[in-house]
Parts: structure tokens; sequence; C-alpha cells
């Protein structure tokens, strides 16, 4: 029975699964998970490269020491708009910068001098945000000219991970839609954009669809994990949606076209699966952008910040010796009662503050709100201001995009938060489904199963997924509207 490896790297934590599909059903198994941290050096953030590599080799030798060889591929998905910038020799030039890293402060109004939101907008089709690839980029090049010259590829984060295994540099479609320099009309780097914004163009890896075998898992790196077990066939890497929202689409067990997709992380990405993109002025104005799904779809959407600000509450109070597991959450939020603030989850405030739980009461106190004053009443706050923004991004996405969404899917981790699910509904005013969790890990298998000729379409693994794994239902409470 073929055997698929997938790596699903989180900005919170990494995971490797193992996948087999067979008589209509995918089955799982996690062989290795680990915890993926920004670590600061010299007043930046930065992602550790050499660990992270570390766990996906590791991960690599678990997988083939569990299944005795058999693998059949491997795939890769990641976050969006982080890169790396290699050299000729094939080393970092610096470890890849978090996108919660601050150097893009005041970046977005100098590239819009050179080229207007609007017609980047119209170019790219990606949601404006000042943590995309395309800020990066110009705060890399602002910052850094001689390192910057010197540098020959930059590799999205996924991509990077497919090049240390393989040794081949390219950039898959669903993960380069993310940046912001990519044409959505022509699935392809956007030469005017870097012309007109001063990038430049060769530093840009040739583009792949999901689907594409891009090359072998090298012999040193074979050689490190412990062999193939005997297996005689090279262990090949697949470009999946390598960008894990596109992967994690890719596995909504969803029929028909009615549908919306919340993807649950630390980022919220609410969106609908369409046949092209959506470039109007309406849709920019409210935020909304266009990335590449697999199957050659475009995954209309909007990132909202998500379980980030449960996350950093927890860390925080573990600081504080108080170590609460997510039903503890879930129960102080519970016991809390209904919200007496809410707030903006995406106001800046919460992007990297130092103190989750302070920077909610700050916002409440500017806002002429009561601070929560309890751990409970915090979460409350948070899961209440989650499923507002949510109902408002519904809304307006089935006003822009022509729609009437009559089911919302919720995978991710975030899917397993019954109460959310249930004020999502409530706001919503439409059902939820929720699962399954893995969904991410579970798409990148199943484009890998694609790549071998053991599934033939998105369509059929979502009929596989529907079969395998049971999702939770919510309706709306018109009381709790």
């Amino acid at each position: 029975m073929p055997r698929y490896l997938a790596f699903d790297l989180g900005a919170e934590s990494g995971r490797a699964i193992v996948g087999t599909v067979a008589d209509g059903r995918v089955g799982i198994e996690e062989v290795h998970r680990f915890p993926n941290r920004q670590v600061s050096a010299a007043g930046h953030l930065h992602w550790d490269v050499p660990y992270l590599f570390g766990e996906l080799k590791e991960g690599l030798a678990r997988a083939i020491r569990v299944g005795g060889g058999d693998l059949s591929s491997v795939g890769i998905d990641s976050w969006g708009v982080d890169f790396a910038l290699v050299g000729a020799d094939g080393e970092l030039r610096e470890p890849p910068f978090s996108y919660r890293d601050g150097r893009t402060d005041g970046v977005m109004p100098r590239v819009f001098a050179k080229m207007s939101r609007e017609e980047i907008f119209a170019a790219t089709g990606t949601q404006c945000m000042q943590i995309n690839s395309l800020f990066q980029l110009y705060a890399a090049q602002a910052g850094a000219p001689a390192g910057f010259d010197a540098s020959t590829r930059l590799l999205l984060i996924a991509d990077l991970f497919n090049f240390l295994l393989t040794g081949v540099q390219c950039s898959e479609y669903t993960l380069a839609t993310t940046s912001q320099l990519l044409n959505t009309a022509r699935r392809e780097w956007d030469r005017e954009l870097f012309a007109r914004v001063g990038l430049p163009l060769g530093l840009m890896a040739p583009i792949v669809q999901p689907g594409t075998v891009i090359g072998a898992v090298s012999p040193g790196v074979l050689r490190e994990v412990g062999g193939r077990g005997g297996a005689a066939q090279p262990l090949n890497v697949v470009a999946v949606g390598c960008h894990d929202t596109a992967s994690a689409v890719a596995a909504v067990p969803a029929g028909g076209d009615d549908w919306a997709f919340l993807s649950s992380g630390t980022w919220s990405v609410i969106g609908a699966e369409l046949g092209g993109p959506i470039l109007t002025a309406d849709a920019l104005a409210h935020g909304f952008g266009n990335e590449g799904g697999v199957g050659g779809t475009i995954r209309f959407l909007r990132n909202v910040m998500g379980m980030w600000l449960l996350e950093e509450l927890r860390r925080g109070w573990q600081r504080e010796g108080k170590v609460y597991g997510h039903d503890d959450v879930a129960a102080l939020a519970s016991a809390a009662g209904k919200a007496e603030a809410t707030i903006d989850p995406e106001d800046r405030a919460f992007l990297n503050p130092p103190d989750m739980a302070e920077a909610i009461r700050g916002y409440c106190r500017r806002t002429g709100q009561r601070e929560p004053r309890t751990d409970g009443e915090l979460v409350r706050c948070v899961l209440e201001s989650l499923a507002l923004k949510y109902g408002a991004v519904l809304s307006t996405l089935n006003r822009v995009a022509g729609r009437s969404v009559a089911r919302l899917h919720i995978v991710g981790g975030g899917s397993r938060n019954d109460l959310l699910n249930q004020m999502t509904s409530d706001v919503c005013g439409v059902p939820v489904s929720a699962g399954p969790v893995e969904a991410a890990a579970l798409g990148n298998i199943l484009v890998q199963a694609m790549a071998g000729g053991a599934v033939a379409s998105v369509a059929e693994g979502r009929e596989i997924v529907r079969r395998s794994f049971p999702v939770k239902e919510f309706r709306p409470n018109d009381q709790g509207r």
C-alpha cells in the first residue's frame, strides 16, 4: 500500500504525518510533532531553519522506521509570505525573518509611491498586508543591499525545505500567490511590478503547479535518516499545495458550490473557492484577496488574526505558573458568561505584543469598554470577538462575490473549539461543519496521491475525506444571534 509523508509546518508547531489511501478512505498516523517559535536576534524576529530542518529529518527517519522504508513520496506545506534568501553556494544569507518582525513598518506607503495599491491589487489580486513578501522584500533590499545583492534565489518556507531535501529550487504556485509578487491572471511573476518597485526579478525561482514531482530526496539526507530500508525506487518530493491553507481547503469535506471555508489556526482564513479571481474595487476596499488553490481554483479570502490571540494568552499565563489545556480554556470561557467587551482581532496591538492580556485590556480602555477582569473573561472576549469578525467577513464575502453561502466548513486546530463553533454559527446564521483537524496534512497527502495516480481529482479526494472522518455539526441558535 502506498504511504505518503506529509510535513505540515505552522507558525506555532510542525507535524510529520504518514497517510495511506485505500478502499475509498484515507488513514493518517502522526509520527512526529515539534514546536516552532520565532527567535529574537539583533532586535529582529527570525525562524530557526537548522532546527526546523533537523526536525524534518527526524520526522523522515521515524516515518521510514515505522513503515519499513515503503514511503512513496514526501510533501511539505507551510505558512505563506516569509522567505529565505539563498546564495549561489546554497547557503542562507541570513535566517528568514518572521512576518511579525517590525522591519516592514512604514514600508507600504513607500511601495505604493512607486506603484499604487490599486495597480498592485489589479495585477496580483492579493490581500494588501504589510506582512506580504512584496513589502518584506522591499525592506530587505533597503536594509541590507550588500547581502541582498549576493543572494541568487528567494525561496518561500516550504520551497526552502523542498530545496534542502532535493537540491532543486522552485516556487510552488499556491505558496507563491501569498507573496503579492505573482500576476494572478498569467500565473507568473509580475514583471511590471518588479520593474516599477525596483526589485530584481532574477531572484525568483521557476513556478511549479501542485502535484509536480520536484525531485528525489538527496542521498546525503537519506544516509542521515537511516536510508530507505532497501527500497529500490527514489523517494520523491512532491510539490503539494505548499501553502498550508491551500492544502487545508483541498481537504474540506464539502460538496456543491454553496459553501465557504474557515481554516482556523494561528490565522483564521475565511473564503470561498472560485473559478477565477475577483479584482473589483469593492474586493480591495474590504481587504479580500485571491490566492491559488489546488486544481486550478482561486481561493477568494480574507485573513483575520485567529487562535494566535488565545495561544498568546496561554503563554502569558504559563509564565505566571498557570497551565491551561484546551479544555480548561473552554471551561473558563463557558463559566465567564457573555462578554462585556469585544475587540477587533485585526488591531495592530495584537500582532506581537509582549503581554496579550494587557494588550486586550489596553484596547478595551482605549475604546471605553470595561476591561476583562478574570482569565475566563479574557478568553470569552476573544472568542466572541472572533465570531463577530467571522460573521462580518462572511456577510461581506457574500455581497462582494455575489454568493449565498449555505454552510461554513471550519477545519484546522480551531475546529476543536465547540464554543467558538457555536458562536460562529449563531453570528453567521448558517450551519457549521467542524473538522477535520488535520486538514492541511490531509490535503497534502491527497495531492501526493493524485501525483501518484491513486486519487483522480480534488473532488474525489474530498469524497474520501467525507467517508474517513466525522464532522461535528452546529446549527444557528436564533436566540444567540
